[in-house]
């Protein structure tokens, strides 16, 4: 390291969907911004794919949502299914289309918006996108971060000031700020399995978003544009081997359709999820957004969609304190909003939600499904919830925080 360091105004750290939202959000407001990817470009995450309403609205102000719309496919009804008795609730989001332009959610693979957006930041000339830096560590003063980039060969500064961290469920940043990160990890696999097979063409009235509740293996079903992928529920006691094998994966299809065996499988992908959110969302000068903030599991669509609410909040708190037109007090009523709603909203939905799915056929289960038939079959009671499944009362109930 020699010499003075670069300036620019913000750094962020991860090129993921919430660090390109971030840095086009400031890009496009006029901020220098650099973003900082470990790897040789945005990474192809198979796992985030639903885009909701209201994210389709924030995005479509930096001028990417068509793309998406172009990309991906248009699901305005998702079902709850019931695999044992066949019964299916469905839910249509053009029921709440008097609040929104996009009444439906795209699905279509995060890593599509992340790398378009990072195309289009290398073309303006205050925006740069730095893939294999890794920030390694940083310094807060009174007036700014010094951000470390580790790279092929050596270790650079940057003079910021204010660092994002969207780097991701193992954020550096969250661990050299030493911010807790409060939860718990679920105490099974979550298996995916992606195939191009029409899965559609065997099991009547799919839509592209399934949630299918079974007595003995939950399942989610959901089609993006190139596969159908199905997540699975298995044991941590269960061989990682066996789990990504061919019988595992005609044992999971022969329960869907007639001829398990004959499934071609595009990925097989075995994880942990975790329920998990950090004490703060903000120190000083550096902020958390996305996954290096909280952690949900996937039923719902929430985790992505969450991370980019994050993004718009914060980067538009952290314009109006550059331009001088806001105190540093605004970034305090960003970790109040949005750490708020994600223990209130994404959480305890989530966690409802896999409740759901685990239930089985046990009393508990057939009280809860008597109680979805219930809202379905409610107008009022429906229209709120489609109204909170896609995210529209949580970010009135931040905006509402002061």
């Amino acid at each position: 390291m020699s010499g003075q360091p670069k300036r620019v105004q913000v750094v962020i750290a991860g090129a993921g969907p919430v660090g390109c939202v971030a840095a086009t959000y400031l890009a496009q407001q006029g901020i220098d911004v650099m973003l900082a990817e470990t790897g040789p470009d945005a990474a192809q995450d198979l796992r985030a794919s639903t885009f909701h309403p209201p994210t389709l609205e924030m995005l479509d102000t930096l001028g990417i949502t068509d793309y998406l719309m172009e990309t991906g496919l248009n699901a305005p009804v998702y079902c709850w299914r019931d695999r044992k008795t066949g019964d299916v609730l469905s839910f249509d989001l053009s029921e709440i289309s008097d609040v929104t332009r996009f009444p439906f959610r795209i699905q279509c693979e995060q890593y599509y918006l992340a790398r378009k957006l990072a195309e289009r930041l290398q073309e303006l000339p205050n925006a740069q996108v730095m893939y294999g830096h890794r920030v390694i560590h940083f310094e807060q003063d009174n007036d700014g971060v010094t951000v470390s980039l580790e790279h092929m060969t050596g270790i650079s500064q940057v003079r910021a000031d204010y660092l994002i961290g969207a780097d991701g469920a193992n954020s550096l940043v969250r661990k050299w700020l030493g911010i807790e990160f409060d939860g718990f990890t679920y105490p099974e696999h979550f298996l995916c399995l992606s195939t191009k097979q029409p899965i559609h063409d065997e099991i009547p009235n799919l839509s592209h978003v399934n949630y299918v509740s079974d007595p003995d293996e939950w399942l989610v079903l959901l089609r993006v544009p190139s596969v159908w992928r199905v997540l699975v529920p298995a044991g941590l006691d269960e061989d990682p081997a066996w789990l990504t094998s061919d019988a595992k994966k005609n044992q999971v299809f022969g329960g869907l359709l007639a001829d398990g065996e004959a499934v071609q499988t595009e990925h097989r992908t075995l994880y942990r999820v975790h329920q998990r959110v950090a004490k703060s969302f903000h120190v000083n000068r550096v902020l958390l957004m996305g996954d290096s903030a909280h952690l949900n599991n996937p039923l719902g669509g929430f985790g992505m969609n969450s991370g980019i609410h994050d993004a718009f909040n914060g980067c538009e708190k952290l314009v109006k304190i550059l331009r001088g037109e806001g105190s540093p007090d605004l970034l305090q009523l960003y970790d109040r909003q949005r750490r708020t709603v994600t223990h209130a909203f994404t959480q305890q939905q989530t966690i409802e939600n896999m409740a759901i799915m685990r239930g089985g056929q046990s009393e508990a289960h057939q009280r809860r499904q008597d109680a979805m038939q219930a809202l379905a079959n409610d107008p009022d009671r429906r229209r709120a919830y489609l109204l909170k499944q896609a995210m529209f009362t949580s970010l009135a109930d931040a905006a509402a925080i002061m």
